[in-house]
Order: structure tokens, then sequence, then C-alpha cells
């Protein structure tokens, strides 16, 4: 692009753009910097040099023109701040084996919002103008900002900018951000599952009548953060790594002295757009994840051939066909790519590919003029579907279902000039007002879909931030007798699974070794021993005096299902058990431990170990399946022949002959199960 039209392109923008230049307030600490925005008509400027490409192109500008375009560009190059403010790490969503962008970002040089509807379509175009001068720009739009597009789609009023892009003239090295600290989030509010069904059918009534074919139906968790930002950015990148994940310190805003940030880890790309290229990448059905590697291939398998599941794909594919229409040049639409699977951390996603070459001249507000909300996180019609989301949503979606991203320079194969635009779909992302903290979910729902499995879904979803909400640590409890572990090589396998599905740096050798360590030091007598495994990869062994428990053990049944059964965090043993202390005896009783079942009714676990159970002549033990930890123990019964897996029911407890509680520190106990009241 020529001089020229920058400077004409920046001329009319600044006369209709609010240009927020406030001091942005940053946590004790960080820098505190301001930034000078140029008014639209200043006289003033700086008198430094742009740079030889940017001076040979001011030569042929109009002076007056010339000079509002150098204040605005000198804004753009001065000397970054060094303290970090925001950060991005992104896959390439056209190589997933190229480098990742992935860089840190000091102070902005200019902070650009949007706070009415008629200034978003501006503020894109300056951000466009900007990444075409050479900078980089960082920044959100709302769902709320749906209206700026079209006015026929309708929101709740925005509760914050409805746009925001922090500018810079470069980015910063990566150093090993983000860091930080301990953090955690209490979630005091959560969605109920009785206002979950009466959206649900509500929905199912609008399919019925014909009004529309799909409803990606949400709802907010909001809860209060301790400790540090980025070390919960950090720990929600361990929870869902790869994909598009975005740390943006926004300042305040409004007078507000609430810090605002966007924590954004979102696995789904909203556009990726490259000269003329446009690649899109709709996120649209979804399956858990499995127990067992064969259970878990299963359930993808069963998502690619799932016709509901399909269906939802192939709307949400027509969808943004239709929309990549409005700005591809003719016959450019296409799906190279229909119904593929990807492996998330705790569920499988069904994604697909619709690719476009662009018209010539479209303009980064018509990409989002055309595509925005993306259609994955609407439904379809979408107009039809935005009416009957803010009827159902009692308040604005805010940053989650809008879209977080970066606009930076780009120069084609062909060594053209332009920008390059990636936008992810903020789902799995927390935005922070100060300590305030939400967090949405939802998932699209179509005719037939089951209200118990759409249920099970958001809870599936809902598991990454309930992963990185507290610190944990993975753990395994051993006997140490004489110097010896016992079932060391089980143990340190079933840690190195854990580490794997949780994202923790294993190094076994420096594992084996604090283990090493320990047992030369307690080499005599009996020990319990704790071997501990932090997200940083750092292990360490705790030993304590054990002693042997007598025989038999009173058990007593649960009073209520265990709800987290097929919960990661009964899957893998961590320090996180508050779900199986809420079910411990109470301190005093008689009753050893509890027994637990699942909300089918399926016999699964005890607090602290497995069970076996002797039915019709043989000793049974519940398969995984259920939910349950799949114990050092349980799993030597198995190897040795002791016990064979079976189903067994709350019902079939009066035909239970005997009982056995099993863990690799007790190994087998005989037990008895106290009388129900």
């Amino acid at each position: 692009m020529s001089f020229r039209l920058i400077t004409r392109e920046i001329a009319q923008v600044a006369v209709r753009l609010r240009i927020d230049a406030r001091r942005q307030r940053f946590h004790a600490g960080r820098e505190q910097r301001t930034t000078d925005a140029c008014e639209a008509g200043a006289e003033q400027h700086h008198r430094r040099r742009i740079g030889s490409g940017k001076a040979q192109m001011a030569r042929d500008a109009h002076p007056e023109r010339a000079q509002r375009a150098k204040c605005w560009l000198d804004s753009l190059t001065r000397p970054s701040a060094f303290a970090v403010t925001s950060l991005i790490d992104f896959t390439d969503p056209r190589d997933s084996s190229a480098p990742r962008l992935r860089h840190a970002f000091g102070q902005p040089r200019t902070v650009l919002a949007a706070h009415s509807l008629d200034e978003v379509r501006p503020l894109l175009d300056a951000v466009e103008a900007a990444a075409r001068a050479g900078a980089w720009a960082l920044g959100y739009l709302r769902y709320e900002a749906a209206p700026a597009f079209d006015a026929a789609m309708t929101v709740h009023a925005a509760d914050g900018p409805l746009a925001w892009f922090a500018i810079h003239d470069t980015p910063l090295p990566w150093n090993g951000e983000p860091g930080g600290g301990a953090a955690e989030v209490d979630w005091h509010t959560l969605p109920t599952r009785a206002a979950f069904d009466a959206a649900h059918a509500r929905i199912q009534r609008a399919i019925a009548d014909g009004v529309l074919y799909q409803v990606n139906h949400t709802a907010q968790l909001r809860g209060r953060l301790a400790g540090d930002d980025r070390g919960l950015f950090a720990a929600l990148q361990r929870a869902q790594p790869g994909g598009y994940a975005t740390h943006l310190d926004c300042g305040t805003n409004d007078g507000n002295e609430d810090r605002v940030q966007v924590l954004s880890v979102s696995p789904e790309l909203f556009f990726d757009w490259r000269g003329n290229e446009i690649l899109t990448r709709p996120m649209k059905g979804t399956a858990p994840r499995g127990t067992t590697p064969d259970e878990d291939a299963a359930l993808a398998a069963r998502l690619r051939a799932s016709p509901k599941e399909r269906a939802e794909n192939v709307m949400i594919v027509d969808l943004l066909r239709n929309d990549l229409s409005r700005i591809a040049e003719p016959h450019s639409v296409r799906v190279p790519a229909l119904f593929h699977t990807e492996a998330l951390p705790t569920v499988w996603q069904m994604t697909s590919d619709v690719v476009a070459r662009t018209r010539a001249g479209t303009r980064l507000a018509d990409v989002f003029a055309a595509l925005f909300p993306c259609g994955s996180v609407t439904g379809a019609p979408k107009v039809e579907a935005m009416r009957m989301i803010r009827a159902l949503e009692g308040g604005p979606r805010g940053i989650y279902c809008g879209a977080v991203g970066v606009v930076r320079p780009y120069v084609s194969p062909d060594g053209q000039r332009g920008i390059a635009a990636t936008f992810n779909v903020p789902i799995r992302s927390i935005e922070l007002k100060g300590s305030n903290a939400r967090c949405g979910i939802g998932s699209g729902i179509v005719w037939g879909a089951s209200a118990k499995d759409e249920w099970a879904e958001w809870a599936a979803k809902r598991a990454f931030v309930e992963r990185a909400s507290a610190p944990f640590d993975l753990l395994e409890t051993l006997g140490l007798h004489g110097g010896k572990l016992r079932h060391r090589d089980e143990h340190l396998a079933r840690m190195r699974a854990a580490a794997a599905h949780f994202g923790y740096p294993w190094d076994e050798s420096r594992i084996e070794a604090c283990l090493d360590d320990l047992a030369r030091t307690h080499g005599q007598g009996a020990w319990r021993v704790r071997l501990l495994l932090n997200a940083q990869g750092l292990a360490r062994a705790e030993a304590a005096a054990f002693a042997p428990t007598p025989a038999p053990v009173l058990l007593a049944l649960a009073d209520r299902p265990f709800l987290q059964a097929h919960s990661e965090f009964s899957r893998h043993k961590t320090t996180r058990r508050a779900h199986y202390a809420a079910f411990a005896p109470t301190t005093g009783s008689d009753v050893f431990d509890t027994v637990l079942y699942n909300e089918a009714g399926e016999i699964t676990e005890s607090t602290f170990g497995n069970l076996a159970m002797l039915i019709d002549g043989r000793w049974v033990t519940p398969p995984l399946a259920c939910g349950l930890l799949p114990g050092i123990g349980r799993a030597v019964a198995l190897r040795e022949g002791r016990v064979v897996e079976a189903v067994v029911r709350v019902q079939d407890l009066p035909r239970v002959q005997g009982w056995a509680f099993i863990n690799s520190l007790r190994d087998w106990l005989e037990a008895r199960l106290a009388p129900s009241n």
C-alpha cells in the first residue's frame, strides 16, 4: 500500500475514531507509562526518523496528510517498554508442524477502544492501517459488537468496550513466559441443571416450530481470583495446551479502577487471513475422552460416525460457506477438510475447514462484517439463533464467543506486502475485571439433542477451567518395607501417564533419584511414602511410619451418588481430593471407608482404595468404565487372577457374599458392609 493511501486512511479514521490513550494501570512491579494519541487535525508531531521505507513513502504524500500520518506512525515507533503486558502463543493453522507464533509485548504505543457501534468499523480500519504501516495490533471484539455489522443481530448491552486493540511497533522475544506464581479461582456461581433443562426445552420447541435449526446455548461461571494472573494463564495453558493462547492486559477503562484482562487458551480458529487467502475452522461436535486407550478411540470413532454430531457440524459449515461467499471471489469457497476429530485434553472435538480467496479490495472490517460472530457460537440461521440466545441468556457474553487475535505485517510468498490477521473464537477463556472472573461454557443444540448428554458435554468442557483453578500435585502412595519400594515400576508408570495427561514435565531419572534418596535414609521398618510431582516437574518424597490395619474393616455405602466418578481427578491420583473427602467417614467413626457409586447406580471404588466383591462364588471388581482410579493393588489382583471385572449395581448388593478393600499399601483387606439405614 502506498503512503498516500495510508495517510488518506488514517486521516479518515482519525476524524471518526476516539483514540483511547489513558494512562494504563498495571500491577505493582510493572512499569507505568503514558501513551500519547494523535487526534485528528493535530499540528504537533515528533521529529524522529520513521525509517528509510516510510521516509520514501512520505515523499509522495500530501504535506498536510503526511503530517497527521507521521504523528500516528511516530507513536508506533518509539522504543518499546520491556515490561511484558501481553502474550500470544498461536499454532500455525495452516501447518501444525511450523513454529508457533509466540511473542511477548511491552507497553503499547497506542490503545484503540470502540465504545459505540458506529466506532467499531473505523477502529478496524485503523488497526489495518497500522498493520500495513508495520505495526502489530493485539485485541478483541466482544460478542456484543455484532450489530455494528448487521443491525438485525440482537444482543444484550455490552459491559465493556465493544472492541479494543493495543498497537505495538514490534513484538518482544519470547523468553519462557508466562511463568507467574500460584493462582486459585473460587467459582462461586455455576449454571444450574434446572435452568439448563428449561432452556433446552425451549430450544427444542423453537426447532420443532421451524424457527431455527440450531442454537449455541451458553452460560457463565463466575468466580474470584486469588493469586497471580500470569500464574493462572500458565495453568490454563497446561490445562488446554496448543491452540491460540492469548493474555491481554487491557489496563483500566471508563474510570473503572478494576484492571481488565483476557486469558484465552481457545483451541478454535475463527479465521486466518493472509494476503487474499482466508481459512476458517469451525469447531462443532463433541465427545468426552475415554478412560482407557481403547475406550478413547471408540469414543472418537463414535463422534465421527454420529449422525447428530455430523449434522451439527455441517450446519455450521454451510453457514460459514455462505458467510465467506460475501467477500470471496466467485467459485473460490471450498471445504478441503470435513469432520476431522481433534483430541483435546478433556474432549474430542470435530472440526472442518472452509477456505476462500477474498476479492480485491477486501478490508479487515469487511471480513468481520461477513463472518462475525462465528457461526459455531451462534447457530443457524444466525439472526434467529442470536435472537433466541438473547432471550435465553440473562446478560452479555462479553469477550467469550467474540474474537481475540493479532493483526500484523505480512509478506506473501511472491513478495507482496500486506497484512495477516489471525483470530480465535474465545471459548476456553477467562475474562478478569480486577479479581472477578467469568468463564463461559456452552454447546450447540439441534433437534433431538438429549438434555442429559448436552449437560454432560458442558461438564466435560468445564473441566479445563476446573483443572486450572487451583494448584495440585500428582501423587503416588507407595509402601516401603526394609528399604524396598513395593510396586515401584507400576506407580511410576501411573504417575508418568498422569503427567502426560495434565502436561506436567517428566524427568524420570530425577524422580528415580528422589525415591532412591528416601529409600536409603529409611532402610529399616515399614513406611508410607508419598511421591509428589508439581506443575513445574519438581518431585519430592515424604515418609511416615506405617502400621498394618487390623481386618476385617467396616465399609459403609454412600448416601448419594458420587458425581465426580468420571472426572479426570478420579481417573488420575492427585492432591486435589475434596470430592473424595466429602464422602470420607467422620472422625471417630468405626467405618474404615465409604463405598461409592456413580449416577447410574454402579459401584465404583472407595475414597482411598478399590473394592472387590464376592458374587456367585467369584471375586469381581468394577471396570474402569464405571469411573474409578486404576489402583495398583487392583491391577496386581487382576493380573494374578484373584479378581475379574464386572459391573455391580447398588441393587445387586444383597447378592454380595463378601467384601475386600484393595490398595498397594495395604494389599487385600477383608471387609464387611455396614447395614444400610
